[in-house]
């Protein structure tokens, strides 16, 4: 190497060595999540009962999941049997196969299982002694049964959202809130409340992607009394509502747009579809890219 080329080979190597320190600098002061992807995708086969975990998911026209609340209990009125409505409804763990449509329901140590497919109504005979009344079971390939029927695509929050909520009460561990709060998509790579971005002012929407699905941030979910609840016994948490409440206003981010907060008993994001694009799958590790 000649003296030129030796002077020229410094001065590049001292150039990225200086663009890396200021490319550090601005990671470290605007926090630009230049990492954040998927990391959790979860599913709820039984609207109420426990949670599947899975590697990719289908997202159907209507915006929700494949397999996400796709059966739901109702009473002879045909109003919904849930866990806003029936607190024991938490004492149940199932366990659910997404291939064969069998569950197996587990309560005080006893296991029963049933093929959704062609046992329906034994199912339905099961949860009617269990509840004490009649229950039926129906099903909705199309869009399940989201509590916001206008926003059925996934719901989203962060591992650092569920990780400060954890922070608030030293008694609850980090997996029991993330039980409690039901979530379908889980990001990582980002700081609390960053997925507060992917709404705007109210009435209006704000475009991301995921992947390569592009989705509409609608508004922070209002929570329900679900929460307040120890997801397998059903017990009360003493003021959860109002910790939370007093921890959200206090901690809400700049970013966040106040004009969708009539309350503080919100979090997570409710989504609809924008563009399913070619490959209409969410896999773990897409890359989340907001504007």
């Amino acid at each position: 190497m000649s003296g030129q080329e030796l002077i020229y080979y410094r001065r590049v190597k001292i150039l990225d060595k200086e663009l890396y320190t200021i490319a550090q600098v601005l990671v470290t002061f605007i926090k630009l999540p230049t990492m954040a992807y998927l990391d959790k995708i979860y599913i709820y086969p039984i609207k109420s009962l426990d949670r599947v975990e899975v590697s990719e998911v289908e997202v159907l026209p209507s915006g929700a999941l494949a397999g996400d609340r796709t059966f739901a209990m109702i009473d002879s009125s045909g109003r919904l049997v849930n866990a806003k409505r029936y607190p024991q409804i938490h004492l149940l763990r199932s366990q659910f196969d997404l291939k064969t449509q069998n569950v197996q329901i587990q309560e005080q140590g006893k296991n029963k299982k049933f093929d959704l497919n062609s046992d329906s109504e034994n199912f339905e005979l099961w949860m009617s002694e269990f509840f004490g009344f009649e229950i039926k079971l129906i099903k909705n390939l199309e869009m399940g049964f989201p509590d916001d029927t206008s926003s059925p695509a996934p719901t989203i929050t962060s591992t650092a959202t569920l990780e400060m909520m954890q922070s608030w009460y030293g008694d609850i561990s980090f997996e029991e809130i993330r039980r409690r709060f039901r979530t379908n998509l889980e990001i990582a790579e980002v700081e609390a409340f960053w997925e507060d971005q992917f709404f705007a002012h109210k009435g209006e929407a704000s475009e991301f992607k995921i992947g390569n699905i592009k989705f509409l941030g609608v508004n922070p979910c209002a929570r329900c009394i679900v929460p307040t609840r120890d997801s397998k016994t059903g017990e009360v948490y003493p003021n959860f509502q109002k910790i939370f409440t007093q921890k959200r206003q206090e901690l809400l981010p700049d970013w966040a747009e106040r004009s969708q907060f009539n309350h503080y008993y919100r979090v997570t994001v409710n989504t609809r579809i924008s563009n399913l694009g070619t490959d209409p799958y969410l896999r773990i590790g897409d890359r989340i890219l907001y504007s």
